[in-house]
């Protein structure tokens, strides 16, 4: 035996040496040549960079309303990314079996595929065919363009190599189904499975599994929108090699290809899109007060709870849709309008409206963005909660009659005097004369100070007697007015306000969470007197068009000056009110104010009506129909009685006026008597007169002739 294999290896020492240089040569140039090819290649693999696909996948965020409901999505990607556990196992199996058998077998190339497409290529004379595995598909997606050349190909291989080594053959199948076109401009899986079926992707069925699988060959020609046969006939297809391949059984296979493709239809709920002022604000206060980028809130697949009240919202929405509750516009300038409403207890933003007509991305939001001067709305803020801090009282007099000081004279909207008001009656009527006189004699900068209080900067030139009516060099939003007044609704705590209540990530952490912030910025006595007198000016004063059926309100209406002369008019519109359950602030006004475009009656008809109209809709989410007001009895009581006085001082002037009338209607009868007798005095004399004369003439021409 060991005999023979000596021999043996002598044989094959002695074919070698037979063989003659020049072949010997030629066999080690080509060894030398196929290592340096492979040498070659894979520094060209090692050397490509695929880190794109480290890109976390773009995924839709998630808006909740206060009931842990979606509410809304937003996405600025049409690709909307999953992971590889929410994807049916069928509908992975399904992608398998139609266009790589062999995925979870091969090293990302499937070599008698590739010798199979080649051939083909051979026999057309141009490239028709691919063979391509389910990773070279991804690597053409992602990095190259489709273009059929035997360069791009190379290139392909290249990549799809370099992915192998990179990751897993779960993370490329889910890159893969996040990025595969289905049609119907559905990329990705998540779209696909909402687009023709209108649900998520985790709830799709075997059958319809198959049929999206079926899609990815052609996607626009087997589209069951367009061609119904044709994609249940490629859906059977697909089934066929589910069961081939022993991903389902006959059974399976039977029942899956008997049933229906049932389509989405255009009724089903599309969240995406639904309140976008609503979800403007959210977006910039994840921004600004949680530091994440616009892009992390508008792709990374968050899920935002937030205060939202979809009630309330549906209904100042529909408001808001509804051209009756507004002025008449302009024909080339649509007049605008905002509403915000929260909640006074947390400060939560229960519904917001930045504006009318069609909304666009990205456009101005009056409810949070706007400065406008807020004219009567302010005298609450800025001269009555100071006053009253200072000692003064709901039934205190103030003064109601021409004023100047230092060169300011301010006038009352029905140009009357009445003297002195109280304090109550100077609220819900809305004077001007009494706050202004009032801010004078307690102090400009008290009533600066209790501005900032309230969360409303000032500058320094609106440190003057115009702060008493609203007057500021620029102005304020309806979002930190109602926040202003959810103090009076609550108490003197002022909430601030705020719509997002928790930030999660798509993997269920949080990465951001509301952390109440409160301040007392007036004592509950104060409020509650506040609360009483803003009562009365829905109940009897310039509000009342925004009373409720069975509900108390309080409010303040507001109209600022037009900027110029010459016309009757006013610039904004506004009126900020509450309920115990609710506040909310109402703007009106055109976006370019000018001797064309401006509003044309007082505040009183336009804004309250549209905050009596989005609660009266929302009557069902406000329990507490009215206000307790404990701490204010003797204020009460002290406001009957000095009302009281006034209006029997008013009765006795108003006696003492009759009895004037009636001596001055007696003396001016007397007077008109005796001017009547002196008249017919003079009548009768100058009759007696005219006869004398016409006896004369008469006797002249009797003597003549």
């Amino acid at each position: 035996m060991e005999h023979k294999q000596q021999q043996k290896r002598l044989n094959a020492g002695n074919k070698w040496s037979n063989l003659t240089k020049p072949v010997r040569i030629l066999l080690f140039g080509m060894l030398a040549i196929v290592i340096c090819g492979l040498v070659m290649i894979n520094l060209l693999i090692s050397s490509s960079d695929v880190s794109k696909l480290e890109e976390p996948e773009p995924r839709p965020t998630f808006i909740y309303d206060q009931n842990g409901e979606v509410a809304s999505k937003i996405s600025n990607s049409n690709i909307e990314g999953v992971h590889l556990d929410q994807i049916p196992k069928e509908l992975i199996e399904a992608v398998i079996s139609v266009e790589d058998q062999h995925f979870y077998k091969h090293n990302g190339i499937n070599y008698f595929g590739i010798a199979r497409a080649f051939t083909q290529n051979l026999i057309k004379g141009e490239v028709v065919a691919g063979g391509s595995t389910i990773t070279q598909q991804l690597s053409k997606n992602v990095f190259l363009t489709q273009d059929r050349t035997y360069s791009r190909k190379f290139k392909e291989l290249i990549l799809t190599k370099k992915i192998e080594r990179t990751y897993s053959k779960d993370d490329i199948m889910e890159r893969y189904l996040n990025q595969i076109y289905f049609g119907e401009g559905a990329w990705g899986v998540q779209r696909a499975a909402q687009i023709y079926f209108g649900k998520d992707v985790s709830e799709l069925t075997l059958s319809e599994s198959a049929t999206l699988a079926g899609l990815i060959k052609a996607p626009s020609r087997l589209s069951p929108y367009k061609n119904m046969e044709k994609s249940v006939e490629r859906r059977n297809i697909v089934l066929s090699l589910m069961k081939r391949e022993k991903y389902i059984s006959k059974a399976e296979f039977n029942e899956a290809t008997g049933q229906e493709i049932v389509l989405a239809n255009q009724t089903m709920v599309n969240y995406k899109g639904k309140y976008p002022y609503y979800i403007d604000h959210i977006v910039e206060e994840a921004v600004n007060k949680y530091g994440l980028t616009k892009n992390e809130v508008l792709s990374g697949g968050l899920h935002i709870y937030t205060a939202l009240n979809p009630v309330i919202q549906d209904a100042l929405e529909e408001v808001y849709e509804d051209d009756r509750y507004f002025p008449e516009s302009k024909p080339d300038q649509l007049i605008q309008s905002a509403s915000v409403f929260l909640n006074p207890k947390t400060g939560g933003i229960s519904a917001l409206v930045g504006g009318r007509g069609e909304y666009t991305y990205g456009r101005f939001n009056n409810a949070t963005q706007l400065i406008r001067q807020p004219g009567s709305t302010f005298k609450p803020l800025a001269v009555y909660t100071a006053a009253l801090e200072q000692g003064f009282q709901i039934s205190d007099l103030l003064v109601d009659e021409p004023i100047n000081i230092n060169g300011y004279s301010p006038k009352n909207i029905d140009q009357r005097y009445r003297g002195q008001v109280t304090m109550y009656d100077a609220v819900a009527q809305s004077y001007n004369i009494p706050p202004v006189w009032l801010l004078h004699d307690i102090g400009i900068e008290n009533g600066v100070r209790t501005v900032e209080r309230f969360g409303i900067p000032l500058e320094e030139n609106d440190h003057n007697l115009g702060l008493a009516l609203g007057g500021l060099h620029k102005g304020t939003s309806p979002l930190r007015m109602a926040q202003a007044f959810s103090a009076f609704a609550n108490n003197g705590v002022m909430m601030e306000a705020h719509a997002i209540l928790e930030i999660k990530d798509s993997e269920g952490k949080v990465v951001g969470e509301w952390r109440e912030h409160s301040e007392e910025v007036t004592k509950p006595e104060v409020a509650q007197q506040m609360t009483y007198m803003l009562k009365g000016a829905v109940e009897v004063g310039t509000g009342q068009n925004a009373q409720i059926l069975g509900m108390e309100v309080a409010g303040k209406t507001g109209t600022t000056q037009l900027p110029f002369t010459g016309v009757g008019g006013s610039k904004d519109h506004w009126f900020v009110g509450y309920t115990p359950d609710i506040v909310g602030a109402v703007w009106l006004g055109y976006d370019k104010t000018d001797p064309e475009h401006y509003l044309t009656s007082t505040s009183s008809f336009t804004a309250p009506p549209i905050f009596r109209q989005v609660l009266s809709r929302s009557i069902g989410e406000l329990p507490t129909k009215k206000f307790d007001l404990p701490l204010i009895a003797k204020n009460k009581k002290e406001l009957e009685k000095q009302q009281k006085k006034l209006k029997d001082k008013e009765q006795t002037e108003e006696k003492k006026q009759r009895k004037q009338e009636k001596k001055e209607e007696k003396e001016r009868k007397k007077r008109e008597k005796k001017k009547e007798k002196e008249r017919e005095k003079k009548e009768k004399k100058k009759e007696k007169e005219k006869r004398k004369r016409e006896k004369e003439k008469e006797k002249e021409k009797k003597e003549k002739a």
